[in-house]
């Protein structure tokens, strides 16, 4: 192997290693919200670990823009590593704010069961999955179910956060815990968003073609 090809793979697997890491965390974000125990130590340190191949991708990509002006299918994947490692990493931070988000919830697992938010944890769970096995396989199909499953999301949340709001229009006491369980769910949202724009770098690494996941739902539906 060339000293190119050798920085390519190292690339690739970065990358995965950096989304399994980010899905571990979405994983302890949803524990949050379940109610259920959280290993504190192990999510810091996950977290310093996205951080440091955060800033690690970025220097590969630099050195090889230095070294070796890739072109065509090479460019399109250095480029898109660059913008997914972002999308992986916000998804990370994301997670960090869930946790420290569902501290501020009293009743917190009255209020899951309510609004039947576990539900949406396991979707935002399998639309994380569903990404890190989109980059590894290059597969459109995932791609595509990727897209649905986020406009499914996107749904849910709408519809649960105006049901929160209705709740606590109508009950005082929930405003504090209510107003917490409305940020935790948009964070939630953009989590699945970031997801959706990694499928979408991916696409784009694979056809060379820009496509908005928007557009795409559009198409399915025709």
């Amino acid at each position: 192997m060339t000293h190119f090809e050798i920085e390519l793979t190292k690339l690739r697997d970065i990358i995965t290693k950096i989304g399994v890491l980010a899905e571990t965390q979405v994983g302890e974000a949803v524990k949050a919200i379940l109610s259920e125990p959280i290993e504190g130590k192990e999510v810091k340190k996950t977290e310093h670990k996205i951080d440091k191949l955060d800033v690690k991708i970025e220097e590969i990509c630099q050195n090889i823009f230095a070294l070796h002006q890739p072109v065509a299918s090479d460019l399109r994947f250095i480029m898109s590593a660059m913008q997914i490692s972002n999308e992986i990493e916000r998804i990370g931070d994301l997670s960090i704010s869930i946790i420290k988000k569902t501290k501020s919830i009293k009743d917190k697992h009255d209020l899951v069961a309510k609004f039947a938010i576990e539900d949406l944890t396991r979707e935002i769970v399998q639309v994380v999955v569903k990404t890190n096995a989109c980059f590894v396989t290059k597969d459109e199909s995932i791609i595509g179910e990727i897209f649905v499953l986020n406009k499914a999301i996107k749904y849910k949340i709408d519809d649960t956060v105006h049901q929160i709001i209705s709740e606590m229009k109508s009950n005082s006491k929930v405003v504090v815990s209510g107003t917490n369980l409305v940020m935790v769910l948009k964070h939630l949202e953009r989590i699945s968003e970031h997801c959706t724009n990694v499928a979408e770098s991916v696409y784009f690494m694979v056809h060379a073609k820009i496509i908005k996941h928007e557009k795409f739902d559009l198409q399915g539906e025709e």
